[in-house]
């Protein structure tokens, strides 16, 4: 089994990574204190799905609540849950998650108790018929059947009714050409409607396999002790073997793309997207999160100051920026809520602040005070053992190493303006954007 120390920024003790024969991945990490948290990150989401079945990923993580060969569904949340744990996971394009962050107890024994739970839970779960309820046709309204296909179905159509939902939808799906994140991670009630229970255990088989899990485990701990505890649960039965695929990266946009859709709504919505660096090109990375710092993020930010309090005429309702990462490229967006009859006024307001950024250069300043504010927020992504097990998740999943987290601090300081007009220019061209707007259905 390898072993490798990596200095994590505000931790007293080195994070330890062991890289067992069969590729699972543990990560131990020493955060004193009563609370811990055990995670296992699992490298599949939208990004392994197809046209067919879309969804799968997230339809998956609901199910592996329901009951092993060893627990009945429910009694792991009553047993965590009654010793004031928090029980969840979550989906997205490059992984999906499964975490329990409670008190350790006396003697370690809830603590114990949680990482043997998540150990089964994760290894065995057993996808009861009646718990995923029959496939069914979904044009057929006589069908009332309760289980968690249909509470997944309805999550979809909530969702589906958000603006913000619909207009980052038709921006995502335009950004790309082929890649799986085009799609909805959440997929659609035609695919759900008719995955069938060995669909899901089959993907559950190819896609839970040893090198696609890294379970990290935050608290202070015997490590020997935690180490060959899960060493020892985390068996892999019946797994099969996950496909190699070669996915092609979509290059941007060459020319502006416009979208428009109408929905039942009072107000408009827009959002600008750019395709960007991939997660583990750090510095970039940096610097676009230091650009949504100082262009959208908070009340002192260009957009915000600019385009609504400077502002003369009352457009926008709301503006801001947002800089995602992914494992095959990240993504930038600009994104407002604006009064339906100044559509021409806002679209165009927002092309000026883009263009502001290299004409009205971003001052030392600015700069400056995003990266004090950056420093702020990764401080705090130490201070709680939840946090820390997702910092460390994200960067060994999404970014395929937790090493470029050593020199994180240095990376950020030794970021200039240049730096940050060198990416924009690089990502930010408005030939190379996205415009998704969402209107008013005309009545």
């Amino acid at each position: 089994m390898k072993k490798t120390l990596i200095k994590y920024p505000y931790l007293t003790k080195e994070v330890e990574i062991y890289e067992r024969d069969n590729g699972h991945k543990v990560v131990l990490a020493h955060k004193e204190g009563a609370m811990v948290n055990v995670s296992s990150w699992v490298k599949t989401g939208s990004i392994n799905e197809n046209d067919e079945n879309n969804g799968i990923s997230h339809f998956l993580e609901h199910l592996m609540f329901k009951g092993t060969h060893t627990y009945k569904v429910g009694e792991f949340d009553r047993m965590l849950e009654s010793k004031g744990a928090i029980v969840n996971a979550a989906t997205w394009k490059d992984y999906t998650f499964y975490y329990v962050t409670l008190p350790k107890g006396i003697d370690n024994k809830n603590f114990k108790l949680a990482v043997n739970l998540h150990a089964d839970m994760m290894m065995d779960p057993v996808f009861p018929a009646e718990e995923l309820g029959a496939t069914f046709d979904i044009n057929d309204t006589t069908v009332t059947d309760k289980r968690e296909r249909h509470v997944v179905i309805e999550e979809i159509r909530m969702r589906k009714d958000q603006p913000w939902t619909k207009v980052y939808n038709q921006c995502n799906y335009n950004m790309y050409s082929a890649h799986p994140y085009k799609r909805d991670v959440i997929g659609t009630p035609e695919i759900i409607s008719q995955v069938t229970r060995e669909d899901v255990d089959r993907y559950y088989r190819t896609f839970y396999t040893p090198q696609n899990v890294t379970t990290i485990v935050v608290g202070d701990f015997d490590h020997e002790e935690v180490l060959n505890t899960i060493c020892e649960k985390f068996n892999f039965p019946n797994r099969l073997e996950t496909p190699v695929t070669e996915r092609k990266i979509d290059k941007p946009v060459n020319q502006t793309r416009y979208v428009e859709t109408a929905a039942n709504t009072g107000t408009s919505y827009l959002m600008f997207g750019w395709l960007g660096p991939k997660a583990n090109e750090l510095k970039e990375s940096i610097c676009l999160d230091l650009i949504s710092l100082i262009f959208g993020d908070g009340s002192s930010s260009r957009l915000q100051q600019n385009l609504i309090e400077k502002l003369p005429e009352k457009i926008f309702n709301i503006i801001g920026s947002e800089h995602y990462q992914f494992k095959d490229g990240n993504n930038f967006f600009i994104q407002a809520n604006f009064s339906p009859e100044s559509k021409e006024r806002a679209i165009e307001l927002v092309k000026v602040e883009l263009a502001n950024l290299l004409n009205n250069r971003i001052s030392e300043e600015e700069l400056s005070k995003a990266k004090k504010c950056t420093k702020s927020r990764f401080a705090y992504s130490a201070e709680t053992v939840s946090e820390i097990g997702e910092t460390i998740g994200s960067y060994m999943t999404v970014c395929d190493d937790l090493k470029l987290i050593e020199n994180y601090l240095k990376d950020l300081e030794d970021i200039t303006v240049e730096d940050l007009e060198n990416v924009i220019r690089k990502y930010l061209s408005l030939d190379n954007a996205v415009i998704s707007v969402l209107v008013p259905e005309e009545k």
